[in-house]
């Protein structure tokens, strides 16, 4: 299994981005909004500048109240790590377990086309072991 399959059996293929200069209280607007955990940080729509997460409101929440007013770059995580379609699932699963992250952009000749996230990995893993089952099932019962 690729990348690419995950992203086909998301729901919306839709990516939703903030500026690194919108404010942490938008950022928690457009998380709620749009019912995800992460945003990807960019201020062109199509390359990636940073990540920004719910976790990092928090930590961040906990230091200084103020934080909800300054912009997103002072919380965002600069270093992403990133995969293309053509990565493997595999691959994928050890780069999230081994680097701790939850939210991965998919990026097509450097330009951003998609986010996987832990959920997304699960539940389609999940479907593959239904559709392994069901097969020894059918195989057992014929």
């Amino acid at each position: 299994m690729r990348i690419h399959d995950v992203l086909r059996g998301k729901p919306s293929p839709e990516v939703v981005t903030i500026s690194s200069s919108a404010s942490v209280r938008e950022l928690l607007a457009l998380l709620a909004r749009h019912n995800v955990g992460a945003l990807i940080v960019s201020d062109d729509g199509s390359s990636v500048d940073g990540i920004v997460s719910e976790r990092d409101v928090v930590r961040r929440l906990v230091e200084d109240e103020g934080v909800l007013a300054q912009p997103v770059a002072t919380i965002m995580t600069a270093e992403v790590h990133t995969c293309e379609p053509s990565t493997g699932l595999n691959d994928l699963m050890e780069l999230m377990t081994e680097q701790r992250v939850r939210h991965v952009p998919v990026l097509s000749e450097g330009r951003l086309t998609g986010i996987v996230s832990i959920g997304d990995v699960v539940k389609h893993r999940i479907g593959e072991l239904e559709f392994e089952r069901a097969q020894l099932d059918s195989y057992i019962q014929s």
